[in-house]
């Protein structure tokens, strides 16, 4: 995805939500977790990672909830307050809670943009996904120096140090 050109754009199932990214991902991931199996009510969820600030809310209001996740710190999902379709969540994440969205692929205007660059948790995987020849799994999580780029590895270090964290 070329974002350095353009913006993409999403939203909610019935409209009043409106969004615009104005960077590629920093990465996608396709998670396999039991809790986003429920969070999602299907097999996985897909979630491209942004910085916030370059999550622009274009149109409509979200409301945020927080649901319990396996790690314990808990999840902040963003719906329409409309149609209540999730946009977006953020993550404890090391302390970068506020400063990161996970933006659900599914509610692109064009989600074909973004595959996953790595399925994670694939030993909760639903035994009849089949993943295609080459893809990146990981059983649980990932050792971020392994899987990211080098130039988005950088992107998360800013983050990080203005947070402080």
């Amino acid at each position: 995805m070329d974002l350095k050109t353009h913006s993409e754009e999403g939203g909610c199932t019935c409209g009043q939500v409106r969004y615009r990214l104005t960077v590629a991902p920093m990465i996608v991931h396709c998670c396999h977790c039991r809790g986003c199996q429920r969070n999602s009510g299907s097999a996985f969820a897909i979630n491209a990672l942004f910085e916030s600030e370059r999550v622009e809310l274009t149109a409509g209001e979200v409301e945020t909830i927080t649901v319990p996740t396996p790690s314990g710190t808990g999840q902040d999902i963003s719906r329409c307050v409309e149609c209540k379709v999730a946009v977006w969540s953020n993550y404890h994440m090391g302390g970068l809670r506020e400063r990161i969205r996970f933006v659900r692929v599914g509610t692109l205007d064009n989600p074909d943009l973004l595959p996953p660059d790595v399925h994670i948790f694939a030993a909760s995987m639903q035994p009849w996904v089949v993943l295609p020849t080459g893809a990146q799994r990981v059983d649980v999580f990932y050792d971020y120096e392994e899987t990211w780029s080098p130039e988005n590895l950088q992107r998360l270090g800013s983050i990080r140090e203005s947070a402080g964290v």
